[in-house]
C-alpha cells in the first residue's frame, strides 16, 4: 500500500473525512478523482504526471457538505490554497491539505501558516522555453508586440476553457456575462478577444500561482500564461510579494507600496 493511501484511508477509517481529492491513472495520465470511500483509496497516485492544479474545485460549493475534504495538493495547488484564503474564500475548517515531499512522505498541514512556511522554499518559477519567449516578445517594439497578440487572439474562439480551468476564477457571474451594460462583446474576433484577455490579466494580477491551466486548456494553443505569469514578474519587482501573500493587488493599497510607477 503506498503511503498516501494509507493515510487517506486512516483518515475515513476516523471518520474524519467523506471526500479526498487527488489523482489517479488515466488513459492519458493522471487525472483529477473524486474518492468517496476508503475502498478506493488504492487508486490515488503521485507523480511527475499529477501537474493538473485540483485545487480548482476548492470553490465548487456543489461538489461538498459541510463535512471536512482532503485535497492532495501539488506545488500550484498550495499556492492556491494560501491566494484563496488571503481572499476570504476557503473555511480552514473544512479541509485537510496534504502533499508529498521529495522522499514521497505524507506531510500534513495543521494550518495555513504550515503551507505558507513550507512555500518560502518553492518561489514560482518560468520555464526555460516560456522566459526565452517573454525575452523574444519583451525585444518587440510596442507595434510588433500588439500585431504578436492580435495574431494569437485572432485564434480564440471564446469557449472561456481559461476561464474554468483556472482556480482562481471563482466569481459567480463573470464580466463576460454582464450585458447590461454589455462591457465585453459576446463574439469572437481579434479585438474583443483581448478585450477580454487584458480584463482577465487585470484580474489575476497578483494572484497568479504560475500553474499554467489557463495554457494547457486553451484548445487553439494561445500562450496565455504568459501574460499572467509576467505580471506576477512585474508585481514581485514592484511590490516584492508572491501569490498567497495578498489579495488582488489592484485592488489592494497600502501605504507602504512604492509608488515610483506613478511618473
Amino acid at each position: 500500500m503506498n503511503k498516501l493511501a494509507e493515510k487517506v484511508k486512516l483518515l475515513f477509517a476516523e471518520g474524519t473525512v467523506k471526500l479526498a481529492i487527488g489523482f489517479e491513472n488515466g488513459s492519458h495520465g493522471a487525472r483529477p478523482f473524486f474518492c468517496r470511500n476508503q475502498e478506493y483509496a488504492d487508486r490515488l497516485i503521485w507523480d511527475d504526471s499529477c501537474t493538473n492544479n485540483i485545487a480548482v474545485y476548492l470553490t465548487k460549493s456543489e461538489l461538498f457538505d459541510t463535512s471536512t475534504t482532503v485535497l492532495v495538493a501539488n506545488l500550484p495547488a498550495l499556492r492556491t490554497v494560501l491566494q484563496l484564503a488571503s481572499e476570504n474564500q476557503l473555511k480552514q475548517e473544512q479541509w485537510i491539505i496534504l502533499t508529498l515531499d521529495a522522499q514521497g512522505e505524507v506531510i500534513q498541514f495543521g494550518n495555513l501558516e504550515e503551507i505558507s512556511a513550507y512555500m518560502a522554499d518553492y518561489p514560482v518559477l518560468i520555464s526555460e522555453e516560456d522566459r526565452q519567449l517573454v525575452e523574444k516578445i519583451q525585444s518587440m517594439t510596442r507595434e510588433e508586440r500588439w500585431q504578436y497578440w492580435i495574431r494569437e487572439m485572432s485564434k480564440c474562439m471564446k469557449c472561456y476553457a481559461c476561464r474554468a480551468a483556472c482556480p482562481l476564477c471563482y466569481c459567480n457571474r463573470c464580466i463576460v456575462e454582464v450585458n447590461c451594460p454589455q462591457w465585453i462583446q459576446a463574439w469572437s474576433a481579434p479585438l474583443t478577444n483581448m478585450e477580454w484577455q487584458i480584463n482577465r490579466v487585470m484580474h489575476m494580477a497578483g494572484r497568479c500561482v504560475g500553474c499554467g491551466a489557463c495554457a494547457k486548456a486553451c484548445p487553439v494553443g494561445i500562450p496565455l500564461h504568459l501574460l499572467t505569469q509576467n505580471m506576477t514578474e512585474i508585481i514581485r519587482e514592484k511590490f516584492e510579494k508572491q501569490p498567497g501573500s495578498m489579495g488582488n493587488t489592484l485592488a489592494t493599497f497600502k501605504v507602504e507600496d512604492k509608488e515610483d510607477f506613478i511618473h
